[in-house]
């Protein structure tokens, strides 16, 4: 749910990358802050492992202009893909008001894909979140390897719902800001619906 900070005239908003493992939730975060203006970012935050896996978060504030007199501030969050970190995974989703599921395009990754996607539906509707209703975007992220299943097949099995979804490659960027894009043009239809 956004915050809305009435004296300081700031809606703040929570978009949160959730996947597997090794995914790109991180790569896509760091491409989008290496090439967004730097007036309209803050500090990006990574809490990383010896390995590189994202422990905790990734969290960058953007602004996106105003609403209603409001200025627009998203927050993008990812969480750990590994799945012993799953009480950070539940406390990362609250308040959660959109969410990128970046799934793993390469085809032995399908089973932590489906898992990781179960997982979000868990962990939404343990809060009391419908992912039903919750803006929501998909990316099947490493499409320049050679091992991978088509769109159709992810579809089939992660996107039962029909939302948007991008095809990618984080690391040189493909895809990465049209999913982000996507995300938070819902998140503001969202908001508008309860203004």
């Amino acid at each position: 749910m956004s915050f809305i900070h009435y004296s300081s005239k700031e809606i703040n908003c929570k978009i949160v990358y959730y996947g597997p493992g090794l995914c790109g939730k991180t790569a896509n975060i760091r491409y989008i802050y290496s090439n967004t203006n730097p007036e309209s970012k803050g500090k990006l935050v990574s809490i990383a492992t010896e390995t590189e896996h994202t422990l905790f978060f990734d969290f960058l504030p953007i602004f996106l202009g105003t609403l209603n007199g409001f200025k627009l501030k998203f927050h993008l969050y990812t969480v750990p893909g590994q799945i012993f970190y799953e009480a950070s995974r539940k406390l990362i989703v609250k308040g959660v008001d959109g969410i990128v599921f970046v799934a793993d395009s390469q085809v032995e990754r399908m089973d932590a894909n489906i898992e990781s996607m179960d997982n979000l539906k868990r962990n939404l509707s343990e809060q009391g979140t419908d992912i039903s209703y919750t803006p929501l975007a998909l990316q099947y992220n490493k499409r320049d390897l050679s091992n991978i299943m088509t769109a159709e097949e992810m579809n089939r099995l992660l996107n039962p719902r029909g939302v948007p979804l991008y095809e990618a490659v984080a690391l040189k960027g493909d895809g990465v800001f049209e999913t982000l894009k996507d995300v938070t043009r819902q998140v503001i239809a969202e908001i508008k619906k309860a203004m």
